[in-house]
């Protein structure tokens, strides 16, 4: 879709896209009081809040039915200190593909889903070196995960993008 333009239903301009995927930089968790406490640290794939809260980076994606293209949630993923220990253990390892699924909580609040997205069970699924984990959300009548099961339309794409261009994260 690079080098697509749309027509924008909020503004009536013409865009660029839309975007494909929207991430956020930390889980929601951070702020700059954790940021302070000792054992804490936020980087790239992983943080670590006061030496007892660990996250994963991963994608959650949502198949664009209309286009077979996918639609990429960056979130981030709590999980236990042994499963941190373990992935951080085998993180360059080829055979990182070979590890069953990882249990863990959803620890990013996604703009336009009710009711929200903290805190949903995921399991984590490592992909190959240099590609982060993919989210897997348990099947439930959440909206998301009903997203991630059947798939979203390019139209819910422009939508979600309208929506967060013009700060209208709830959609309404």
């Amino acid at each position: 879709m690079t080098g697509s333009t749309y027509t924008c239903s909020s503004c009536a301009e013409l865009h660029e896209g839309p975007p494909l995927g929207y991430g956020v930089p930390a889980p929601a968790y951070w702020n700059s009081d954790v940021a302070n406490q000792p054992g804490s640290v936020l980087g790239e794939e992983q943080c670590v809040i006061a030496d007892s809260h660990f996250f994963i980076r991963a994608r959650l994606i949502l198949p664009i039915v209309d286009t077979g293209g996918e639609f990429d949630w960056g979130v981030w993923v709590s999980v236990s200190r042994q499963t941190f220990e373990r992935m951080s253990e085998v993180w360059e390892r080829p055979e990182r593909v070979e590890e069953p699924p990882y249990f863990g909580w959803l620890s990013t609040v996604l703009p336009l889903y009710e009711p929200a997205t903290l805190n949903l069970k995921t399991k984590l699924h490592t992909q190959p070196v240099g590609s982060r984990p993919r989210v897997e959300l348990e099947p439930t009548d959440h909206p998301l995960a009903v997203e991630q099961r059947n798939g979203i339309t390019l139209s819910r794409v422009r939508s979600i993008a309208e929506q967060l261009l013009h700060g209208n994260p709830t959609g309404q």
